[in-house]
């Protein structure tokens, strides 16, 4: 009886239930998270658009940073198994923008196409695996959906979890539901950890040891081409080549720290600029009303304004843009640090060469910041007068700004092997 098919699929009947009983909750997530040319039908799993030609791959990334982080493992798919297509799928429209960018960008969108993720109705799982009919799902770092996996199984088609990570926050939570866990978990073929602690994390939530594989983060495999360095040294002198450091990602909270800071580093650095991207476009209103508030002169790149030698904040307030507002920086701070919310990609701005900051609240990343931290090339804050040190140091030390930079890209040549490693798994899958 323990074993028993009914005994094994009560944890998903009851999650399928709480989803129905929260419908319309999540019916608003609908409308807040829709672009135009995208019917809101995805979401139920209908109306997909063009999808790639047969046979495809499926490829899932929650948000923006996940397709970022991603983008290697699509580009080395598109190359390795040019006789399939590639379906990119995002729960958010940051994520979406991010993938069209891609698309746009330089490939056949023939063989490279986007759609959102339904909804994990049951229904909504069903049609869409269905209708896409994929030779492999791939779900990046901790996309497991309980629904659509059990169809996956059902329909015969095997799925991968790559760059899995679990951290210590997002492992107590899933604790709670490990029956859940475990069952989603038992659907899939193939798990590539980041690491061995992420590794036992999916196990403790029942994932075979015999499925699981550590291959290292896929966020080392991130190359910067020669051109986009170019773009941000054009971008550098338009601003007049003054003191410059990115406040990149930053989340609600920590905005008004970082705008403290900079009235203090004017007093050392008066022509000083920082830039400032908001993690989410939702805010990008909310944060350049705050800048101009607080008595700097803040001009906005969604509107296509310059920033003069008088501005003070330079907003970055568009998409797929801030590896190039990173480069054009002598410094980058990384936000979603300052405040508790678990950090974002540090790599962004290291890849680009540049001395990285972060507050203390990166738990998300710590297999990327510990080597980081260690070869001197980030250096962890813990509050607005800690900021403001490290800046007015490295702003005053050029010499300083490269030998971290070129550390950071030590560590990242160091780590990589990843994507290799994952297409080598992959590779069992999609050609058995």
């Amino acid at each position: 009886m323990a074993n028993s098919p009914k005994r094994r699929a009560w944890p998903r009947l009851a999650y399928s239930g709480a989803l129905y009983a929260l419908s319309p909750l999540l019916g608003l997530r609908i409308w807040r998270e829709q672009l135009s040319g995208y019917s809101r039908g995805q979401r139920l799993g209908v109306q997909l658009g063009t999808l790639p030609d047969t046979p495809r791959l499926w490829l899932h990334c929650a948000s923006v940073g996940e397709v970022r982080a991603a983008r290697p493992l699509i580009d080395a798919l598109l190359t390795r198994y040019p006789q399939h297509g590639l379906l990119l799928t995002t729960m958010t429209a940051t994520g979406a923008q991010q993938a069209r960018a891609i698309i746009d960008e330089q490939h056949d969108p023939t063989r490279l196409a986007h759609c959102f993720l339904p909804l994990d109705f049951p229904g909504a799982a069903r049609r869409f695996v269905r209708r896409v009919k994929p030779a492999l799902a791939i779900m990046f770092e901790t996309e497991l959906w309980p629904n659509l996996l059990h169809v996956c199984r059902r329909l015969d088609v095997p799925v991968a979890v790559v760059n899995g990570r679990l951290s210590p926050r997002a492992f107590n939570r899933y604790q709670k539901i490990t029956p859940l866990m475990a069952s989603a978990l038992g659907n899939v073929t193939w798990l590539a950890a980041k690491s061995p602690a992420d590794a036992e994390r999916f196990e403790a939530l029942g994932c075979a040891p015999e499925k699981t594989a550590i291959v290292g983060s896929l966020k080392f495999e991130q190359v910067t081409p020669e051109a986009a360095l170019d773009e941000s040294k054009r971008l550098l002198e338009s601003w007049g080549n003054r003191p410059v450091w990115v406040a990149g990602s930053t989340r609600d909270g920590e905005e008004a720290l970082l705008l403290e800071a900079h009235r203090q580093l004017l007093e050392r650095f008066p022509d000083a600029l920082l830039v400032m991207a908001p993690r989410h476009p939702q805010r990008f209103d909310e944060v350049a009303a705050l800048c101009s508030a607080q008595g700097f002169e803040t001009r906005r790149r969604s509107l296509g304004q310059l920033a003069t030698r008088e501005t003070h904040i330079y907003l970055g307030d568009t998409l797929g843009e801030l590896g190039l507002l990173y480069g054009a920086g002598q410094v980058a701070f990384v936000g979603g640090s300052l405040v508790p919310l678990g950090g974002h990609n540090v790599l962004e701005p290291v890849v680009l060469g540049k001395p990285v900051l972060s507050g203390p609240f990166m738990e998300n990343f710590a297999d990327v910041t510990e080597p980081l931290q260690a070869a001197g090339a980030l250096t962890v804050i813990d509050d607005v007068a800690a900021l403001v040190r490290a800046l007015e140091a490295r702003l005053d030390d050029p010499a300083r700004c490269r030998e971290e930079g070129q550390a950071g890209i030590r560590v990242i040549r160091a780590h990589q092997g990843a994507l290799a490693r994952t297409l080598d798994g992959l590779a069992m899958l999609i050609d058995a």
